[in-house]
């Protein structure tokens, strides 16, 4: 199966490539050894790449459905859902209606149609998607989504919420652990202003605390580990998230930690991570009275393709 979906991306980022005039095309690719590759930010601010705003409707179109293929159903409608959150919230920020185009830069690194890796990204304020292919393989990490305002307040779209479940999983999560539990996952009464790996190329475990173990829960709340866990997960196409979970299991599931910071209270600051042997998850809310999401989800074995890029390397060089 997952063969068959990568050779769908592939024919996705061909079509979209084949649309693009060779001024367009220029800014839409790079070398694969490129320094640029592993360089990102979920700030606002201008990438390397092409924009949607500099794109036809119909290259929008064909732009839009590479991201599809790689989120996944549930990631793709929060992806589009970042993007559509974007433009709520300059309409409200200036009060102009029309905003000049979406700020979300695309861009492919190599060759999609010959055998060597190659990489695809999208990225912008609060959505850095990064899909690194080799063969019939993939890696999909750093994935970044954020979401400001976290629910809209006013306006046509006020009540709109993105990125709920990865804010009420965590909750329940807390609210589970019996007091022990919770003293101990609860590392700080104050939460931190950002997602503590920030945009570093390569995240750093030690930069989080380590909470509560996930082999000191009760039951229940292991299920809701394993929901949080999975949730982000789901920002993949569903096949690789099911091998991510996997990989989760076979490395120790009661190795798997969950930390809380900040507030318990809505409307108050608040933080929380989630680490294993494999992968790191970070969610802070903090800013903007509390109502400002980031989220990253890392692969301590595989950002940026790394162990991927290194088995390609190996068993065909």
């Amino acid at each position: 199966m997952s063969a068959h979906d990568v050779h769908a991306m592939r024919q996705a980022v061909q079509r979209f490539l084949g649309s693009l005039d060779t001024g367009r095309r220029a800014a839409a690719t790079a070398a694969f050894g490129s320094p640029e590759r592993t360089e990102w930010s979920y700030l606002p601010g201008p990438r390397p790449g092409l924009p949607l705003a500099e794109m036809t409707s119909g290259q929008q179109e064909l732009a839009l459905a590479l991201l599809d293929t790689g989120c996944g159903t549930a990631g793709a409608r929060t992806a589009r859902g970042v993007i559509e959150l974007e433009r709520i919230r300059r309409r409200l920020a200036t009060g102009v209606d029309e905003i000049d185009g979406d700020r979300y830069w695309f861009r492919v690194f190599g060759d999609p149609g010959g055998a060597d890796p190659w990489t695809w990204q999208v990225n912008g304020h609060h959505l850095a998607v990064h899909i690194t292919v080799a063969g019939d393989a993939i890696a999909v990490t750093p994935s970044f989504l954020g979401a400001e305002p976290a629910m809209v307040l006013s306006g046509p779209q006020r009540g709109l919420r993105l990125l709920a479940e990865e804010e009420e999983l965590g909750r329940a999560l807390l609210a589970d652990l019996a007091p022990h539990q919770r003293s101990i996952a609860i590392t700080s009464q104050a939460a931190p202003d950002d997602v503590l790996t920030r945009n570093d190329p390569v995240a750093d475990p030690g930069r989080i605390p380590r909470g509560l173990s996930c082999a000191d829960m009760p039951a229940s709340s292991k299920d809701l580990l394993e929901r949080l866990v999975r949730r982000y997960f789901d920002r993949a196409p569903g096949w690789y998230g099911e091998t991510c979970w996997r990989d989760v299991l076979d490395a120790g599931l009661d190795k798997v930690t969950f930390a809380w910071m900040g507030s318990d209270q809505r409307g108050q600051g608040h933080y929380y991570c989630v680490a294993g042997p494999t992968f790191l998850l970070e969610y802070d809310n903090t800013q903007d009275d509390a109502n400002h999401i980031h989220s990253v989800w890392r692969d301590l074995r595989d950002d940026w393709g790394e162990d991927l890029l290194a088995r390609h390397y190996a068993e065909h060089h």
